[in-house]
């Protein structure tokens, strides 16, 4: 059922009640994600929800343990954004009374007794003793001592059965930021300001994307995403802007390109699958996946080809060899396999795909913002893993543009 048919069901207590029922008008982003985490991550642009998301889970964190943080860049955010803000702890709407915060103990006092103390990200030395079971970060690209911060707090998530760590922010391409987003146990979440646009003033976006859209401000502020604006970058967020359009009804050709992973048991294996209409490109899914055996990802692969059509797979076999096509054959893919080999460095493979986004050629048929990251830090020294997701681009695109083979006959009528 749609939200108005239920909400048009009920008295008016029940809708008193849900009114204050946050999994009810939460985005699914905006929610906690699944699974046994240490730390969520929410990277979103200026707007998209993420203050909101992270009060309240600490709110709901308050109801199971009685000593909690508050982490912001400095004491004042802390008190501004994250407790007395628009969507801070304090306004948000409370079954059991809003919480009062104690300024000479720099603390917020909950109803059912539990606390949160404030710390400010320019002093970490203030971390070291206090013990908590659950923490909230705001703003950590904007944190003074990042990592030194960071360490003390985890170091203090030591109570209860599950101590986790919530962190919303703005990203920036930080050291701080791209180690942290690697780290196991890790889970990251993404939301742009336009999924917000709802709650924000009418003309807000509009305004911002007449005079900043796409340009790497747009891309980081209002995409939330993580834009490298180093020297040697291959790709620049206003060609990856430009590239996002519809799907055309049909395409001359479609391939998926995987790119293996290294090890047999699991790091990401590159999977994106991609058209081609004439002398276009269209990128139609960026399907990789971490932690999968070989099986694992040969069957993603094999189903991504039924499911787009793919005349073919194209496969990088520097790793595996004749084995990528041995482990495809066993997950049931019944396409024809291209081996390809990679004789060049990845940026001398990706300078002729990314010349092809610079003439407007390429059109991403989705919003794909970890397959962006990595193509606007490839080139760069920001990029500190192996960039699958762009490997896998970079074959598919290659193989439908750069390196066409015969194709079908074509008629053309004068």
């Amino acid at each position: 059922m749609s939200r108005r048919q239920i909400l048009s069901q009920l008295s008016l207590a029940d809708l008193r009640l849900i009114d204050r029922h946050w999994e009810f008008w939460a985005r699914p982003e905006q929610l906690a994600p699944d699974g046994p985490w240490k730390t969520w991550l929410f990277l979103g642009g200026r707007g998209a929800g993420k203050t909101r998301a992270g009060a309240e889970w600490l709110a709901k964190a308050a109801l199971k343990t009685e000593r909690l943080a508050l982490v912001g860049p400095t004491l004042h955010d802390v008190r501004e954004v994250m407790i007395d803000g628009l969507s801070g702890l304090c306004t948000c709407a409370w079954l059991g009374g809003a919480p009062r915060f104690e300024s000479s103990r720099r603390r917020l006092l909950f109803a059912n007794g539990a606390v949160a103390n404030a710390f400010s990200a320019e002093d970490p030395e203030s971390l070291r003793g206090p013990q908590f079971g659950a923490a909230w970060a705001d703003e950590f690209c904007a944190w003074t001592y990042a990592e030194e911060t960071l360490a003390m707090l985890r170091m203090g998530l030591r109570l209860g059965d599950d101590p986790r760590l919530v962190m919303t922010t703005t990203p920036k391409p930080t050291v701080a930021l791209r180690r942290l987003m690697a780290e196991a146990g890790v889970v990251v979440t993404r939301a742009g300001t336009l999924a917000n646009r709802a709650n924000l003033a009418p003309g807000f976006i509009g305004g911002l994307q007449a005079i900043y859209g796409g340009t790497r401000l747009a891309a980081q502020e209002l995409d939330g995403q993580v834009v490298e604006a180093l020297e040697g970058a291959l790709w620049r967020s206003e060609d990856l802007a430009r590239a996002r359009g519809p799907r055309p009804d049909a395409l001359d050709q479609v391939v998926v390109a995987v790119d293996p992973p290294a090890s047999a048991t699991g790091d990401a294996c590159g999977l994106v699958v991609a058209g081609r209409l004439e002398d276009r490109g269209y990128v139609l899914a960026d399907l990789t996946l971490s932690g999968a055996s070989p099986l694992g990802w040969a069957g993603r692969a094999a189903q991504a080809a039924r499911d787009f059509g793919a005349a073919y797979l194209v496969a990088e076999a520097n790793q595996g060899g004749d084995m990528v096509r041995t482990v495809l054959a066993m997950a049931g893919c019944d396409v024809p396999v291209r081996l390809v080999h990679a004789r060049l460095g990845k940026r001398a493979r990706a300078e002729p795909v990314a010349a092809l986004y610079e003439q407007g050629r390429v059109t991403h048929c989705g919003a794909f913002p970890a397959l962006e990251e990595e193509l606007l830090a490839l080139g760069t020294e920001g990029l500190d893993h192996s960039p699958d997701r762009a490997d896998a681009l970079v074959w598919a695109l290659s193989e439908l543009l750069l390196n066409r083979r015969g194709g079908a006959p074509r008629l053309s009528v004068l």
